[in-house]
C-alpha cells in the first residue's frame, strides 16, 4: 500500500525505496523470539493483552516462548489504509482479565510497532500498570514502550510478512534511484 500524498488528492505518493524496511516471516519470527528472551527477565506475566492486527502474530509466539496461556485482545483502529486517523477501541479488554492482572500488573501488551504511540496511549489507559511490549519502535513511540527489538526512523514504513508477497524487484540503479 502506498501513502497518500500530502494534497490529499487520493492518489498514491511513491515511497522512497530507501526508508522501506521489509521483514520477512522468518525475520519477524526471530525478531518476535528475540523479544521474548527478553522479557523473560521482566516477567512473570499472567495474561499477554495483543493489540489487534499486528500484535496477534508476536503475541502468539511470545506466548508460546514464555508458557502464557491466557491471551486477551484490544481492538484498534487507527490506520485508514495508509494513513494514520483518530484512534478509535473497536473491542475493549474484558474485564475479568483486568480483574485478574490487578489493573493490568502481570498483564503483558504486545504489539508488532509502536509508530506515534497515539495507540499505545489509549491501550496504556487502559491498563496502566501493564508491561508494553513491541517488536518495533519508531522514535515518537519509543517513551511508550518498556520493551522493544529494533528502532527505525520516525519517516521509515515497514513492510510486514502479512502485507506483502513474493515478486520479483528490480535492482535499486534500474529502478530509476
Amino acid at each position: 500500500m502506498a501513502e497518500l500524498d500530502a494534497g490529499q488528492s487520493g492518489k498514491p505518493a511513491a515511497r522512497d525505496p530507501a526508508k522501506i524496511f521489509p521483514v520477512s516471516w522468518d525475520q519477524f519470527h526471530r525478531d518476535s523470539r528475540a523479544l521474548a528472551w527478553r522479557l523473560t527477565g521482566v516477567g512473570p506475566f499472567e495474561a499477554i493483552v495483543c493489540i489487534t492486527r499486528g500484535g496477534l502474530v508476536p503475541a502468539a509466539i511470545v506466548a508460546r516462548e514464555l508458557g502464557i496461556k491466557l491471551i486477551e485482545t484490544i481492538c484498534v483502529s487507527s490506520y485508514t489504509h495508509t494513513a494514520h486517523s483518530e484512534v478509535k477501541v473497536i473491542k475493549e479488554v474484558a474485564p475479568a482479565v483486568i480483574a485478574r492482572a490487578g489493573g493490568g500488573a502481570g498483564v503483558l501488551i504486545i504489539d508488532d510497532l509502536v509508530d506515534t504511540g497515539q495507540t499505545a496511549r489509549v491501550v496504556r489507559a487502559a491498563l496502566p500498570h501493564a508491561h508494553l511490549a513491541t517488536v518495533y519502535a519508531k522514535p515518537m513511540g519509543r517513551p511508550l514502550v518498556d520493551t522493544f527489538i529494533t528502532e527505525v526512523s520516525q519517516d521509515t514504513w515497514i513492510d510486514f510478512p502479512w502485507d506483502t508477497g513474493l515478486v520479483f524487484q528490480p535492482p535499486i540503479r534500474e529502478a530509476g534511484l
